[in-house]
C-alpha cells in the first residue's frame, strides 16, 4: 500500500468510527479517545488529519451532506435556467431542498446517518449546528431563501424563514421517525415508498408556505 493510500485508509477509518459513535452516543458524549479506539489508530492520526474534534464533526457531515448540497445547488441551477427569470414553482423549490435527504435516508448506508446525526445536529445542546451552518449549509440556505422570496413575494422575510424552518423540521422528523409512523399506522404507512412519502411531504409543506399570514401583535392571545 502506498503512503497516499495508507493515509486515505486511516482517514476513512477515523471518519467511519466517528460517524458510528456520534450517531450512537452523541457529539458531547463521544471523545477523541473513543474514536481512536474504535478506528484502531492513535490520537496523533486524528490530530494530523482533522486538527480538532469540531473539524472532525464537520468532516463527518461534509462527507455525507456535501454531495447532497451539490445536488441541491445543481437542481436549483437547472430549475432557474428553465424558468428563464420567472419565480420557481413552490413545489419545485421544496423538492430541490427536501428530496436529496429523503433519498439518502432510504439507502442502507445513508439511513442510519440521516436518522441519527441529522437529528442530533438540530437538537443536541452546544454549538454543533452553528459550526455546520457556517460551512456546509450557509450557501444552500442563502440560495434557497433568495429563490423563496421570489416564489412567495407576499410573505414577510421573518415569516418566510419560519416556514422554511418548519419544512426542514418536517423533513428531519420523517427521516428520524420512520419507525414511529409504521407503529402508529399499524404498517399501513409504507416508508419504503420514497416517492409517495416525498409527494405527501411537499404537498403538506407547500400548503403551509402559501397559507395566509396570521396578523397578531406580540402578547395577543393565540
Amino acid at each position: 500500500m502506498t503512503e497516499t493510500a495508507k493515509a486515505s485508509s486511516t482517514k476513512d477509518r477515523i471518519l467511519d468510527a466517528a460517524e458510528q459513535l456520534f450517531a450512537e452516543r452523541g457529539f458531547a458524549q463521544t471523545s477523541l479517545r473513543d474514536i481512536t479506539a474504535e478506528a484502531g489508530v492513535n490520537l496523533a492520526a486524528v490530530n494530523y488529519h482533522f486538527q480538532s474534534k469540531d473539524h472532525l464533526i464537520a468532516a463527518v457531515f461534509d462527507r455525507r451532506i456535501g454531495p447532497l448540497n451539490e445536488q441541491r445547488l445543481a437542481t436549483l441551477d437547472r430549475l432557474e435556467k428553465e424558468a428563464a427569470g420567472r419565480p420557481l414553482v413552490v413545489e419545485d423549490l421544496l423538492r430541490a431542498v427536501l428530496e436529496p435527504v429523503l433519498r439518502m435516508a432510504s439507502t442502507p448506508e445513508g439511513g442510519a446517518f440521516a436518522a441519527n446525526l441529522i437529528g442530533r445536529a438540530h437538537t443536541e445542546p452546544g454549538d454543533v449546528f452553528e459550526h455546520l451552518f457556517t460551512g456546509q449549509f450557509a450557501p444552500v440556505i442563502t440560495r434557497v431563501l433568495a429563490a423563496a422570496r421570489r416564489s412567495l413575494p407576499d410573505l414577510p422575510d421573518v415569516e418566510l424563514m419560519w416556514r422554511l424552518q418548519f419544512a426542514i423540521g418536517a423533513m428531519s422528523h420523517i427521516v428520524a421517525g420512520q419507525r414511529h409512523i409504521k407503529v402508529v399506522s399499524g404498517g399501513r404507512c409504507d416508508t419504503s415508498d420514497v416517492d409517495g412519502m416525498l409527494d405527501r411531504l411537499i404537498t403538506f409543506v407547500a400548503a403551509g408556505c402559501r397559507a395566509p399570514v396570521h396578523s397578531r401583535t406580540k402578547g395577543e392571545p393565540a
